[in-house]
């Protein structure tokens, strides 16, 4: 028997869960995840931050318009608060004070609450930093801790709310596309049919659209390492603290120090592990950055985030398939920017306009079509930067 929904959306992490929940305001809609839990592989192992500085424009743009719903989820849609207040430092050696205060003149537009530190305004923030290392610093006091488990948590309830399906261990297979509907085969036996298909199945989004004879876009996956540390010391009202370079973040939270070395490893999609020399890069780096030494690491972990060349998502119609919808290559932004990322989408399943608000932010969906991804020049990129990598 042949299971039939108005739309299907395929991967239970953040992305699946927030177009979905946007979609079952207008139809029926069943959300499929290959893995026993939702939310297992990248978002389940995020470093849980929001900054409106963080990325390239149309990400940060996604990112302003995502911020209301955090702070005001619709009534009755949060049990809890999803944020906390943080706020972020970004610091630069003096060798690199020019490429931070060009990142400053650029973030400004969008952020104006960001302030330009000295290096005594830095060490006020964060004294555990080591002194006379860091010349300046970027400020932003409006960037807020989110609550990972309770965001998605929100919108699985919301989804619910509105009648959406969940099924689990429910691999795709292969879809076929006819008579204007999708039929997707699943690993468990199941067939379930739909009239749009959306592809938000993170590090698997090019096997997904193979599966359904779409294309690829060149998803590349890229492992990041993370552990926790013991800092010995009160870092609770401490700022998130990066590098303009991006060769180290370190997060406080709940009385520890969640550190990475920011790797970007190119992977195969899998369950991602993190390997003993990226830790103790890590560890090496801390020392560099900071006074801290810790005495042991309390928890290691890994995560694949998913970029093409360009570092903006694919959103919307595939131009040969306008039924099959692309939500993928989200990076490391798919949570602080998940709520204005799932009205985008579900606004170009739905094909109707994007929305105005979202429109006005000089977004359009030319900027995240899965077109750019198949352009010849945009492939030159992206082997410029696997290349790169190695």
């Amino acid at each position: 028997m042949i299971a039939r929904y108005d739309f299907i959306v395929v991967g239970g992490g953040i992305a699946g869960v927030s177009v979905a929940y946007e979609l079952a305001a207008h139809g029926s809609v069943c959300l499929l995840e290959q893995e026993p839990q939702l939310a297992y592989h990248t978002t389940g192992r995020s470093a849980a931050i929001s900054m409106q500085s963080y990325g390239n424009q149309q990400i940060r743009s996604l990112t302003c318009a995502s911020r209301e719903f955090f702070e005001n989820p619709p009534q009755g849609l949060a049990e809890h608060p999803l944020w906390s207040p943080r706020g972020a430092l970004i610091v630069a050696q003096e060798a690199r004070t020019d490429k931070l205060v060009a990142r400053f003149t650029a973030v400004l537009e969008q952020v104006p609450s960001a302030m330009l530190l000295d290096d005594r305004q830095v060490l006020e923030l964060v004294p555990y930093l080591a002194e006379g290392a860091w010349s300046c610093g970027i400020y932003e006091p409006g960037a807020f801790d989110l609550d990972v488990h309770g965001i998605h948590g929100t919108y699985l309830g919301g989804l619910r709310a509105r009648g959406g399906v969940i099924k689990r261990e429910a691999r795709v297979l292969r879809g076929e596309y006819h008579n204007a509907h999708w039929t997707l085969h699943t690993q468990d036996g199941q067939q379930l049919e739909s009239a749009i298909v959306v592809n938000a199945a993170g590090a698997w989004a090019d096997d997904v659209a193979e599966r359904c004879g779409v294309p690829k876009v060149g998803v590349r996956p890229l492992r990041r390492t993370v552990l926790a540390v013991d800092p010995q010391c009160d870092v609770h009202h401490t700022p998130y603290l990066g590098t303009v370079d991006e060769d180290i973040f370190i997060k406080p939270e709940a009385g520890r120090l969640i550190v990475s070395p920011c790797d970007e490893s190119p992977s195969l999609p899998c369950d991602a592990l993190p390997e003993e020399l990226d830790l103790a890069i890590t560890m090496d780096r801390l020392q560099n950055t900071t006074r801290l030494r810790p005495r042991s690491i309390i928890n290691k972990w890994a995560g694949l985030r998913t970029f093409v060349a360009d570092r903006s998502p694919v959103l919307g119609q595939d131009p040969q398939q306008e039924s099959f919808i692309w939500l993928a290559a989200l990076g490391g932004y798919g949570i602080q920017a998940a709520p204005a990322i799932a009205r985008l989408c579900s606004h170009a399943a739905l094909g109707i306009a994007m929305p105005k608000d979202l429109a006005g932010l000089d977004l359009n969906y030319q900027h995240f079509s899965a077109a750019r991804c198949r352009e010849e020049a945009f492939s030159a990129l992206a082997v410029k930067q696997v290349a790169d990598l190695h």
